[in-house]
């Protein structure tokens, strides 16, 4: 951003050309010593061979120790980071870029229209009501309340049919384990008893008697925070009862390891069930709530492809399914011949990989090509009306809406155009804006592009580049590289406001989109899972190589990124390639790959990894691969900045802190390896707005550091 002069100064200099002020990267920032990291004697035998793991001390977060080595490994970051001269002028430019009101779509229940709202800076969103479109707006929920620091969340908001009941979930310090909190809607008050030691739960109503929702035992040995996770339970709570008097519907001890999760079809007849024991394939179950004795009906009883009830007419029931359609179709079938064998399509399959929704009696089949949206409307019969014509090239999504509703909400961005709402008329399939954010940023001065780069073993993969237009392919960019690549899990165009300081210092942004993820469907997935996870990070060590031969950067200019499983793929990739890149960022990654099986409920990722108990064949894959065992002594690493979180019990952070006493043990370079680790923090979701410039702040201002970037005002 162009810092501008006094008048009268700029009175004296018409003539002359408008200066930048770069604040130039120190040379002489040292890091301060390394904190003492133990190391014990241990070793687990895996199919004959020993395998030391000299930091196993750091899994235990109650301990003393661990706790003094978490202190002890933040004042050596924050040391560091503090004398980086511009971290304070990034921390300000963001908090200005960070300053403008965000509104989420309008959603009706009962007699009020709702909407989140969050004025700019809050550090949680506001959950607003009001009477009529034009109506007063009146503070409903207000989770900035619920803590002093901003660090309990809402972690879900469920209305009961009639909207005179809530339900909302709070989550404290980022923690998945949540509470339930009921209100009679009309005036606030509390109705029963808050549940507690509630995880990875939605919320369902039935009428107005209670609601279903799912949990597990909370470990009663060892951490709430890293112990294993079992036997996912679905509950039904009637209100004014006390919780452990609470109906068990389905899951326990006949069921273990099962992810548990429900619903209720629009008109609350039918309960539907998914049960899982990955994070993909799920059985299906349904029961109908309209005969009280009636048992639960089997519709698919395998685990081989994901499946789940899109609603019902009647008898009728539309399905999504991946059964003999890797990228998804909608079909039908009546409540009396539920199973595979009777299904009729409504939607087939086609190249594109499909998420569809409902909306106002409609089908939206919501398509991914290329990793960017293509919106198409049919009837409930199937039948195509048309093609929703979306403001550009990007992602959409939000087409849900009640049977009787003639309109609905969707939001639309991509890397350069923040998110913007529109008004959708079902009837017309025309669009209008509804809201659209006022950020301090012109997009109009920057591009997007998507291309196709060759991985190691010939397959095309696409990646999406972002940069201020007219930018010189000189290899001098500072670039940061993005991935995931795993759990079918597909990255498609968004706006980041932190991304905007690498934009506005003449920086690239490309993200690759990896085999593992679901940008082409569920045969992409499967080719980086298991014995093939391989692929996924040669395609991401491919994507750094095309950047750099084509001069967008060069190893001294890129960083590479990603959180959690994206976290995995950062170490992995720092391991093979160190020499490659010049920054790296693992963020709550997995990064022991024989054990991350032992933690939370860690053993659901096995269908995407394996686990190093299946066979030796698999043991010796994840031990070549897993980051905290790939690391070697004496080689010279990329500047690292690892992150995690005390309270993040998806991703344990002893992996994150086993692999940076590691790393700085081994690391032979002058290149800083430091840790930084949040407190009352989780995997992310629910964290502060405080918290989230803070972390970014110190991520660019690391990058630029090491880059010997500096930074422009």
């Amino acid at each position: 951003m162009m810092k501008y002069v006094s008048l009268a100064v700029l009175t004296l200099s018409l003539t002359a050309c408008q200066q930048e002020k770069v604040i130039e990267s120190k040379s002489d920032i040292r890091v301060k010593t390394y904190p003492q990291s133990q190391k014990i004697n241990q070793k687990d035998n895996f199919f004959g061979t020993d395998v030391e793991d000299p930091y196993r001390w750091l899994e235990d977060d109650l301990s003393q120790e661990t706790k003094n080595w978490v202190k002890a490994e933040n004042e050596v970051t924050e040391d560091y980071l503090s004398q980086i001269p511009f971290r304070e002028n990034i921390r300000k430019r963001l908090e200005h870029l960070w300053n403008y009101e965000k509104v989420s779509a309008p959603f009706k229940e009962g007699k009020y229209i709702y909407f989140y709202k969050n004025d700019g800076l809050q550090n949680q969103s506001v959950l607003y009501r009001k009477k009529t479109v034009d109506g007063k707006d009146e503070v409903f929920l207000d989770p900035n309340k619920l803590s002093s620091d901003g660090t309990t969340s809402l972690a879900g908001v469920s209305f009961s049919k009639d909207g005179s009941l809530v339900a909302y979930q709070i989550s404290e310090g980022g923690s998945d384990w949540t509470k339930v909190i009921i209100l009679n809607a009309e005036d606030k008050s509390i109705v029963g008893d808050t549940l507690q030691n509630v995880k990875f739960s939605g919320m369902s109503w039935r009428g107005n008697d209670g609601i279903y929702y799912s949990s597990y035992d909370k470990p009663k040995e060892g951490s709430a925070l890293s112990a294993m996770t079992d036997q996912h339970k679905l509950f039904f709570h009637k209100l004014n009862t006390p919780q452990n008097t609470d109906e068990l519907i389905f899951g326990g001890p006949q069921m273990p390891r099962r992810y548990v999760g429900a619903g209720l079809t629009e008109d609350e007849r039918f309960l539907v069930v998914t049960a899982s024991n990955s994070t993909s394939g799920n059985e299906l179950y349904i029961k109908d709530l309209s005969k009280p004795e009636s048992p639960f009906v089997t519709v698919v009883d395998n685990m081989e492809k994901n499946h789940y009830i899109l609603d019902n007419d009647g008898d009728r029931l539309l399905i999504f399914t991946e059964l003999n359609a890797p990228n998804g179709r909608v079909v039908e079938t009546n409540i009396d011949k539920p199973t595979p064998d009777n299904w009729k399509n409504l939607i087939a399959e086609t190249e594109q990989v499909l998420s569809p929704s409902l909306g106002g009696g409609k089908i939206f089949a919501n398509y991914l090509k290329d990793a960017t949206s293509l919106v198409k409307q049919y009837d409930r019969n199937g039948k195509f009306e048309h093609e929703i014509e979306l403001p550009g090239v990007g992602s959409a999504g939000g087409f849900g809406a009640k049977k009787d509703d003639k309109e609905l909400y969707y939001a639309f961005t991509n890397y350069v155009n923040p998110g913007t709402i529109y008004k959708y008329d079902i009837a017309s399939g025309k669009s209008e804006v509804y809201k659209k954010p006022e950020v301090q940023f012109d997009p109009t001065k920057y591009e997007s592009k998507q291309v196709f780069y060759t991985s190691k073993d010939g397959t095309k993969v696409p990646m999406i580049i972002t940069y201020k237009k007219g930018i010189k392919l000189d290899g001098t960019n500072p670039t940061m590289l993005y991935g995931y690549g795993g759990f079918n899990i597909s990255l498609t165009p968004s706006f980041s406001v932190s991304n905007v300081i690498l934009l506005e210092q003449g920086g690239v942004y490309a993200v690759a989109n990896l085999r593992g993820g679901g940008e082409y469907g569920e045969n992409w997935h499967l080719a980086g899972t298991k014995l093939k996870k391989q692929n996924v990070f040669d395609d991401f060590i491919a994507a750094a190589e095309y950047l750099i031969s084509e001069k967008y950067t060069s190893s001294e200019k890129l960083a590479i990124s990603g959180g959690s499983n994206g976290g995995l793929l950062v170490g992995a990739c720092m391991t093979q390639r160190p020499e490659l890149y010049k920054v790296a960022f693992p963020a709550v990654g997995v990064l022991d790959m024989l054990r991350y099986h032992k933690f939370t409920a860690g053993a659901g990722w096995a269908f995407d990894y394996g686990t190093a108990d299946d066979s030796a064949e698999m043991f010796n894959y994840l031990l070549k691969y897993s980051p905290y065992h790939a690391l070697k002594p004496g080689t010279d690493y990329p500047a690292t900045m690892v992150s995690t979180a005390d309270h993040d019990d998806r991703v344990v952070p002893a992996h994150s802190f086993k692999f940076a006493a590691r790393l700085q043990e081994y690391n032979k370079g002058t290149n800083p390896v430091l840790i930084r680790i949040d407190t009352k923090a989780g995997h992310g979701a629910g964290k502060s707005t405080a918290m989230v410039i803070a972390e970014q702040t110190d991520k660019w201002s690391f990058m630029f550091q090491n880059m010997k970037q500096g930074y422009k005002e």
